[in-house]
């Protein structure tokens, strides 16, 4: 409807005297807008991944309407628009498949859109990342409120978060738990709106966008339904008002000492080894690769400071209450770089809390959880391009492990033979999942926690290594190898192990070797998943330019160009 070009712009449009600014305010006056409001500057968006279609973030209209009154407050004009909702656990084949669309969505809005600034509102395990790899490449000022985490519920006496959902899923396999204990878990489990209550993808995302300085400090962890939620949407609907006019660019927070926070970050607290692709993607938005070199130094020398669940004892509210990430940004000291600006505008330097003494959650790099680091990279014939372990979750006593492979083709033969009595598999064998990764999956499914086969589960085996192209829940744990690079659908080395086949996993010494002759490999054939590639729309655009996991699984065509900061691998 454009009169005079349709070069994209921002706020601006609602101004002045021309044809176009009569047409923008008019329109927004049809909304019952007054003549001051649609005079008002600056215009702020607020991305909105609300959906029924996603319980996560399902409590975002409360938080659009506080971000709202606070861009108001400060004398902006607010607007909220939605984009597509991704959530984790009802997106087939995989959320992650859609979490490019996703970024395309957002980034298209934000430009396209007559808006100044724009508050991205997420929650859920893909909705952060791509709302961040969408703004960074829109390139207008971004700032980040999160769903939160939801309620912690109770069952049977106990304390219940969504954690707890694996060993009794693996329980009610061996028919340990009854049907009618498994429908009051139903009723338990999820006893709120917001994200999953642990360390998991969500909370670790929010971190990231926390420490990368497009949230709020201390804004991660605050429950979904708390007044503080809402406080802390407020403020941030105040201080986009300000940002926009500082016209900061969100490229330029994702610098390679902001990175390295991130990592770091996700390291101290334990955090999903999913936050490894999606910082990759983000990175790679800004023009910046994540090298293997880098993030091993990074996870090598972090220890892990945040005694939380998964990984951990204690629950999120514990790990607030003992000064949430601002808390952990200081006791990693020196290892942090502190000159990263935050989401107020002030250096980390300048937003770190006093240092109250010991507190139950979070431990001293003197005193640590555990001084090894919480994730480990891996590399070796079986993973050229490497491969990524959550050490923390991992039992100590596989963490170096030689056995054979026993391998699945896909997720549908692994649930047709996992629990057949006749399947030939011991304690000692190493579980192989392939076709899973972010082509043959497609979508990189959370399928790397295989289930530990049944009559192993009652002879007490309660972990195995576990090896995949494939993803793993943030919630999970166990010896799990996840995102070998190359995947078996593009020919990587996966798909030329066979049953039997030794496999060695040395994690101290980063290493995942397939123990075969290579002359021997060189004359197997790679077995590929079955299927047709796609014929259309986006599942043709996606298998067409998908990226591998060591560069975030995000379209080739999105990256931004290479800058500093990449290093080698």
């Amino acid at each position: 409807m454009s009169q005079e070009g349709t070069a994209r712009g921002g706020g601006e449009l609602f101004d002045g005297p021309s044809v176009d600014a009569f047409v923008h305010r008019a329109f927004m006056r049809g909304r019952g807008l007054s003549a001051e409001q649609v005079r008002r500057r600056p215009v702020i968006g607020i991305c909105s991944s609300w959906s029924e279609l996603n319980p996560c973030n399902s409590g975002l209209d409360r938080v659009a309407q506080a971000v709202k009154d606070g861009v108001t407050a400060a004398g902006g004009l607010p607007l909220v628009f939605p984009t597509i909702s991704i959530s984790e656990p009802f997106s087939r084949p995989s959320s992650m498949l859609l979490r490019n669309l996703m970024a395309m969505d957002v980034e298209q809005m934000i430009a396209s859109s007559p808006i100044d600034a724009v508050v991205l509102l997420g929650g859920c395990d893909k909705t952060v990342p791509a709302q961040l790899m969408g703004a960074i490449s829109a390139g207008k000022p971004a700032l980040v409120v999160t769903a939160g985490p939801r309620q912690v519920g109770c069952w049977r006496g106990e304390s219940l978060t969504v954690d707890d959902l694996w060993p009794l899923a693996d329980r009610r396999r061996q028919g340990l738990v009854s049907d009618e204990q498994w429908r009051e878990l139903e009723d338990c489990l999820n006893p709120s709106t917001g994200t999953c209550n642990v360390m998991g993808t969500a909370i670790t995302m929010a971190a990231i966008a926390e420490v990368l300085g497009f949230a709020l400090p201390g804004s991660s962890l605050p429950v979904a339904t708390g007044a503080r939620r809402l406080a802390l949407a407020e403020e941030t609907g105040r201080r986009i008002v300000a940002a926009a006019g500082e016209k900061l660019r969100p490229s330029e927070l994702v610098t390679p000492a902001a990175l390295e926070n991130a990592v770091r970050v996700v390291c101290a607290v334990s955090g999903s080894t999913n936050a490894v692709v999606h910082l990759a993607a983000i990175a790679g938005r800004a023009g910046i690769r994540l090298s293997r070199a880098k993030l091993r130094q990074w996870t090598r020398d972090t220890p892990v400071l945040a005694d939380v669940r998964p990984a951990g004892r204690h629950l999120l509210a514990q790990l607030e209450q003992d000064g949430g990430i601002p808390a952990v940004v200081r006791r990693l000291g020196d290892r942090m770089h502190l000159d990263c600006r935050t989401a107020t505008g002030r250096r980390w330097a300048d937003e770190l809390p006093p240092d109250e003494g010991p507190t139950p959650s979070l431990r001293t790099v003197e005193d640590p959880v555990d001084a090894d680091g919480a994730l480990a990279v891996l590399e070796g014939n079986l993973a050229p391009d490497g491969a990524i372990i959550k050490r923390s979750a991992a039992s100590a006593r596989l963490l170096r492990h030689v056995g054979p492979a026993v391998v699945f083709d896909g997720v549908d033969d692994l649930h047709a033979r996992i629990d057949d009595p006749a399947l030939p598999i011991g304690p000692d064998s190493v579980l192989v999942l392939r076709g899973t990764g972010p082509r043959g999956g497609p979508g990189m499914p959370e399928v790397g926690h295989l289930p530990i086969p049944r009559r192993l589960l009652d002879a007490g085996v309660d972990d195995m290594v576990r090896i995949s192209d494939a993803r793993m829940s943030g919630t999970a744990t166990g010896t799990v190898v996840l995102h070998v690079a190359p995947e078996a659908a593009v020919g990587g080395p996966l798909s030329l192990v066979r049953d039997g086949d030794p496999i060695r996993l040395d994690v101290p010494a980063g290493a995942l070797e397939l123990l075969v002759d290579p002359a021997v490999l060189g004359a197997r054939e790679p077995v590929l998943p079955a299927g047709v590639p796609p014929r259309r729309g986006y599942d043709l655009l996606y298998w067409r330019h998908v990226s591998q996991a060591p560069a975030g699984c995000d379209f080739d065509f999105l990256r931004g160009a290479e800058g500093p900061g990449g290093g080698d691998d």
